[in-house]
């Protein structure tokens, strides 16, 4: 028995790296459960498990077990509601690649994420793309953006991957660490990673026109190794980010800046919404908490009062 490392999945067979760095394929043993996690897919991209060799010339294998994830980020399955489907795991942190134009990522793309990310207890950085044209109320943009995440605990960085700004810093925070990469389609991951893994090419597209978002250029979730130690693992784009398994009750707990003031509240059980003596209510007043946030924080609660009664 030899440990490996999920480096892709395609369904039913998987791209596994064992311990000296060889590639295997490899497919799982019979029926293969997780028990307590309605999760579509058994084993995700970041998993470590445990395999038999089938055939050592070929680098056929089979998949006995899998190893406890130390984390693991989820978004809603898009054909079963009520379940999640697992991204990837054992992460030390998420880079959400994000644009100001071409195509616009919204806050409230960004902050569902930052939930998410939150809510799995994985760090998360944002990484602002296409830096090289902007215009001054793009800067503008980004200023304020700065201000807002940066004073709540998040790394906030502004690049152009076609032109090479910024990624020095980028190439610090990535050196021997597990990074997922997410975010819109057209905001530039794949580019991103064709900097990042030199001689490596993945396919890019243009943003389309007609819709301004971005073609999809990735169907699994992969993960690769960097040259200079770490991995890094790219994300088909996802439009929604789906919030799943988070009670109404505990969302503002994945607001930083709301969870500090939470005690405060006058009741156990506040929403933030109407009740009277709410003190996340009065740090949004007296501009400790971003409006902007705020607005994102009601805007999901309303899709988990909506999910409870499909």
């Amino acid at each position: 028995m030899i440990n490996a490392t999920v480096y892709r999945s395609t369904g039913s067979w998987y791209d596994v790296k064992d311990e000296t760095g060889q590639l295997w394929k490899a497919r799982i043993k019979g029926v293969f459960k997780i028990e307590g996690l309605s999760s579509t897919n058994p084993i995700a991209v970041g998993d470590v498990v445990s395999m038999e060799i089938e055939n050592e010339d070929t680098h056929i294998a089979t998949i006995a077990g899998i190893h406890d994830r130390h984390n693991y980020i989820s978004r809603q399955s898009p054909s079963h509601r009520r379940q999640h489907h697992i991204v990837a795991s054992n992460l030390d942190q998420v880079l959400l690649v994000a644009t100001i134009k071409d195509p616009r990522t919204s806050n409230g793309f960004m902050d569902r994420f930052l939930v998410a990310a939150e809510a799995y207890h994985v760090p998360a950085i944002l990484l602002i793309n296409k830096q090289d044209a902007w215009k001054e109320k793009d800067k503008a943009k980004f200023e304020e953006w700065s201000a807002i995440y940066s004073q709540i605990g998040y790394q906030i960085m502004a690049v152009s991957v076609q032109q090479g700004t910024g990624m020095d810093g980028l190439h610090a925070l990535l050196k021997n660490k597990t990074t997922l990469v997410s975010g819109h389609s057209g905001v530039g991951k794949s580019s991103l990673l064709n900097a990042l893994i030199p001689g490596f090419t993945l396919r890019t597209k243009e943003v389309s026109g007609w819709s301004g978002k971005g073609m999809h250029t990735t169907t699994f979730a992969e993960m690769f190794d960097l040259p200079d130690g770490g991995r890094i693992i790219d994300t088909p784009g996802i439009r929604e980010f789906g919030i799943v398994d988070i009670e109404r009750e505990e969302l503002s707990h994945y607001f930083p800046e709301m969870r500090a003031v939470l005690q405060e509240c006058q009741f156990n059980n506040c929403l933030h919404v109407n009740e009277p003596g709410c003190a996340v209510k009065q740090a949004v007043s007296d501009g400790s908490i971003s409006p902007d946030r705020f607005a994102s924080y009601l805007s999901i609660l309303d899709t988990i009062k909506e999910n409870e009664w499909e």
